[in-house]
């Protein structure tokens, strides 16, 4: 295993896999958990070789705070991911590798998806998710990526930005992994204190209790449910919806076979927590 922090040295260490080998890659932002060595697994079992890019991405971030805070263990990481069998390539660049004029996002037309949820409340965000995912998929050339559901709309969008860019790569969406409480894993997770992981389960106990539901009461009735039950919460709300899974746009009413998603984004006292969960 070997660490890369120049898009040159990468793509030689990678020329001899390109022709006969297939290569997998998994984009991180480092702080790694069990979450994204499922991750790496899947990619390994699919692929020759496996790329895992660690890079905190400043053009995602609407809070300057969050970006500072954002945890940074690439020590751990990298030890982490030695437990793991197979060929593991880490790309882990300064910034100026990736931006070296000026730290700015492209401006991309994803459509409603990129206007729904995460959008609404995080200005920018998307733009700045398909700057730094086009740049390491050009760095990299896979020919398959792996995205964890946890962050589904993000993952809407990736596969929108490859076929806006027409990228010769294979978009690989994972099941979301979660702690023994149901508690999604997450690298923010390391943010929270003991209670607040606790009180943090739930999130999932209601997106489990609106799965259970949703074949006996109104999207208009699982609304008040959820907002019931972060009355009384040390968690604070930031939105709950019910969607449709291929459009992203909120569900008033439901239709017949037409899939449906819940998210969730809350916070525990600073720490901005996400979830899903597929409905029917």
């Amino acid at each position: 295993m070997k660490i890369y922090d120049q898009i040159d040295s990468l793509q030689l260490a990678l020329s001899s896999y390109r022709k006969q080998k297939k290569i997998g890659f998994v984009p991180t932002m480092g702080a790694l958990h069990m979450g994204h060595l499922s991750l790496v697994r899947r990619a390994l079992k699919e692929n020759s070789c496996v790329v895992v890019s660690i890079f905190v991405n400043p053009t995602q971030f609407d809070n300057k705070t969050d970006l500072e805070k954002y945890p940074r263990t690439l020590a751990q990481d990298v030890s982490l991911l030695r437990t793991l069998k197979g060929t593991i390539l880490i790309f882990s660049p300064e910034v100026s590798q990736l931006y070296p004029n000026k730290i700015t996002s492209t401006q991309y037309h994803f459509g409603s998806i990129a206007s729904q949820m995460e959008g609404k409340y995080r200005k920018g965000h998307f733009n700045g998710v398909g700057t730094i995912v086009r740049l390491l998929l050009k760095a990299v050339q896979p020919h398959t990526a792996y995205f964890g559901e946890k962050d589904f709309q993000q993952l809407q969008i990736i596969k929108k930005l490859v076929a806006l860019e027409k990228l010769p790569v294979k978009i690989s969406g994972c099941a979301i992994v979660r702690e023994k409480s149901g508690l999604a894993l997450s690298s923010r997770n390391s943010r929270l204190s003991q209670k607040q992981r606790e009180e943090a389960t739930l999130i999932f106990h209601t997106l489990t209790e609106v799965r259970k539901k949703f074949k006996t009461h109104s999207i208009a009735q699982l609304n008040q449910l959820v907002a019931e039950r972060f009355l009384n919460s040390s968690l604070k709300l930031e939105y709950f919806e019910i969607a449709n899974e291929i459009t992203l746009r909120t569900a008033e009413r439901k239709r017949k076979n037409n899939k449906y998603r819940a998210f969730i984004a809350a916070f525990a006292g600073s720490v901005r927590l996400i979830d899903n969960m597929p409905l029917n």
